[in-house]
């Protein structure tokens, strides 16, 4: 046994304690105590019954994050679940926290399960390009029907201890201490002289149309594989006995430990955590925060307050006039309702929210207490300073001041009050009380102990915060603006806006471009493009034809046409003819000769062009890290997580070939298709853009 596992008896149960803080990771050092503790159990002369329970805040979370990607070591899970299982005492799992993957799994390997009313369980491996592979494709489906484990299995979803009673998943639900508890359980199950209760040993669920049933699935993931491939071994529970089962399990563990989805998806789930991780705030203190000033109540500054009073804060938010505060008051309380009627809040709360704790104000002066305060007005420079030079005058000594700005110099706003230490952008992405991303942008002059502060909320308002620095568009935007040109130039040489916006989602991606840009109002790119106009490089390509859909007033969802043509009531648009030909008769002023483009040619031009602005970003210190582009496109753009990001996609295809494909593109177009010199530099040395993460981690 090992010093992960406490062996005591208390009569004629042995009590395992497992002892890996801080959530009992399943280590191979907690896997062997444990193998070992049940061999002690069964050599304890008088012990009929073992209960299981966690120590500190949790059952078992999960596999041990430390051993991935390493060779594995015996015994491994599926040999310690059917251990587990196979012993002739009764087995009693006393759960509490979170008991998920490998976690649940060992506690299905009991012959019975009490949890605490507040714990969770769930089986979350598809997210990390898996599948449950000890037993949890075999056992669920006995344990709740084939219908409820395809679900559970299939969304990796937490499930509370309320439903996975009425699942069947538990048996029991009691409060109290687990050890206690689990104590009195098995006590009253040895008086009733339960029996074993091996779950293996029930029989397979009933068959259903699997072939459908995988396609249904496999649209639903938007062609992540995962939990596809999860209905396959869950269909082996109905068709094979047990240990074969286990085997065809297994067999399609280790084909999806194979696929670059699973390194994708590995890799967004360390980037995730280490997105926030940044050496320079090691030890530095934020400043407190219990209230937010909110400039603006229009969609983005709404849905920022929002977000705001659903993270417990104070917020005051400053309209112009009377009629557009009472409008954002409107905003403000609709979107609460829908926190109601999700159950995130109850109607006690939401009347507070909406009264106690938020104060809608057209008088500047009700700012004067607040710790931070984000401006979310036009985006128009001198439209800011305006406001920041109001804010510098009212706000407090050490109150921070933050835009929201997608694209302007946050120095030069900066520059504009007598405090820039205290200024900072903070770059929400709309709707900003759904959306998870958080571009923390930092000044020349931004203080530490600012910076800090802005990841400070991030984490409050349950935001994925990354740190960029000043530049136009920051690193999301920035990023966006090439690739979108280079959809845009496809368009141009004879690619359909409808094709590139189908290859894009069929790669992977929530939306396609031209969607994107009718949901968020083609007069944003429009008014871009006016603005970079003057300092427009002669060799740039911009299409025009778009402007004149924009000089007529359309600008997409909000005016009912755009790329797309919107009914109301119906969900979705259709293909504007008028786009057609508008794009025909730039072709021919331009005297272009349209060509055809495959899909795969469509996705391989847009995501070069990302890869190599995303290494621009990084040659310029925009992004400190190749892991914070990736997270910024996961979080805000809507790419695909089973790819991990643009840069771990270009680490998953050899950066070789991506400078390639990019040298190739230069010949038709040298000025856009410039290769960074990054790619250059990291091939010449071997490496990759992992190896920057890595390097940046140490």
């Amino acid at each position: 046994m090992t010093d992960k596992i406490a062996y005591t008896r208390h009569d004629d149960i042995a009590v395992l304690r497992i002892q890996n803080p801080p959530v009992n990771a399943l280590g191979v050092a907690v896997r062997r105590g444990l193998a070992d503790a049940v061999d002690r159990a069964e050599a304890d002369a008088g012990v009929r019954a073992v209960l299981i329970v966690g120590d500190g805040r949790a059952f078992i979370a999960g596999a041990d994050i430390s051993e991935f990607g390493k060779p594995p070591m015996s015994p491994n899970l599926p040999d310690l679940c059917n251990r587990i299982e196979a012993s002739p005492l009764v087995v009693v799992a006393s759960m509490h926290g979170v008991s998920l993957g490998g976690g649940l799994e060992v506690a299905m390997a009991a012959h019975y399960r009490i949890a605490q009313p507040g714990s969770r369980v769930g089986l979350p491996e598809v997210h990390l390009g898996l599948l449950p592979g000890a037993g949890g494709t075999q056992r669920l489906p006995r344990l709740i029907g084939v219908e409820n484990a395809i679900e559970v299995i299939t969304t990796g979803r937490h499930i509370q201890a309320a439903e996975a009673l009425e699942l069947g998943i538990i048996d029991k639900i009691e409060e109290g201490d687990p050890e206690t508890v689990g104590l009195a359980y098995t006590k009253s199950l040895l008086a009733k002289d339960a029996p074993r209760r091996p779950i293996s040993e029930m029989p397979g669920p009933d068959p259903i149309d699997w072939d459908a049933t995988y396609a249904a699935i496999l649209k639903k993931g938007r062609g992540q594989i995962s939990p596809a491939t999860a209905v396959r071994a869950i269909q082996a529970a109905s068709e094979l006995e047990f240990s074969k089962g286990m085997t065809r399990e297994r067999e399609l563990f280790m084909e999806l430990m194979k696929t670059d989805q699973r390194k994708g998806l590995i890799h967004a789930f360390f980037g995730e955590r280490a997105v926030s991780n940044l050496p320079e705030l090691k030890g530095v203190e934020p400043r407190p925060l219990q209230s937010i000033g909110v400039i603006g109540g229009g969609t983005m500054g709404a849905g920022i307050a929002t977000a705001a009073l659903l993270a417990g804060f104070k917020v005051v938010l400053i309209e112009m006039k009377k009629e557009a505060a009472d409008a954002a008051q409107d905003r403000i309380s609709g979107n609460l309702s829908g926190a109601l009627k999700r159950g995130k809040i109850t109607q006690t709360q939401f009347d507070a929210l909406t009264t106690t704790a938020l104060e809608v104000s057209v008088n500047y002066d009700s700012l004067s207490d607040v710790d931070l305060v984000v401006e979310a007005v036009f985006e128009d420079m001198s439209v800011k300073k305006q406001v920041f030079a109001k804010l510098d005058a009212i706000c407090k000594p050490g109150a921070i001041l933050a835009t929201n700005t997608s694209y302007l110099d946050i120095n030069e706003i900066a520059a504009s009050t007598t405090r820039p230490k205290d200024v900072i952008g903070l770059h929400f992405f709309s709707p900003a009380h759904v959306m998870k991303l958080l571009e923390v942008v930092v000044a020349d002059q931004t203080a530490l102990d600012v910076t800090a502060t802005g990841f400070a909320l991030g984490k409050a308002l349950g935001k994925t915060s990354v740190r960029a620095g000043v530049c136009d568009g920051f690193i999301g935007n920035r990023i966006l603006a090439t690739y979108r040109t280079a959809a845009d130039h496809m368009v141009l040489d004879g690619a359909s806006p409808y094709q590139i916006d189908k290859a894009l989602t069929d790669f992977g991606f929530a939306m396609g471009p031209y969607a994107v840009a009718d949901l968020a109002g083609l007069d944003i790119g429009w008014a871009t493009r006016k603005r970079k106009a003057p300092e427009r490089h002669p060799d740039e390509r911009v299409p025009t034809y778009i402007d004149r859909l924009c000089e007529q007033g359309h600008f997409g969802q909000k005016t009912g046409q755009g790329y797309y043509i919107y009914e109301k009531g119906k969900r979705g648009g259709v293909p504007n003819p008028e786009i057609t030909r508008l794009i025909e008769a730039e072709q021919q002023a331009l005297g272009i000769t349209p060509q055809s483009f495959t899909d795969a040619q469509i996705v391989r031009r847009y995501m070069c062009a990302m890869v190599n602005e995303g290494a621009r970003v990084l040659e310029e210190g925009i992004a400190a890290r190749p892991l914070d582009i990736d997270m910024t496109l996961l979080f805000g753009y809507g790419f695909p997580r089973y790819w991990g990001g643009p840069m771990k996609w270009a680490d998953i295809q050899g950066l070789p070939q991506v400078l390639a494909d990019i040298e190739e593109y230069a010949c038709e177009d040298a000025w856009f298709w410039r290769p960074a010199p990054l790619l250059r530099d990291l091939i010449a040395k071997g490496q990759d853009f992992e190896h920057m993460n890595k390097e940046a981690a140490t």
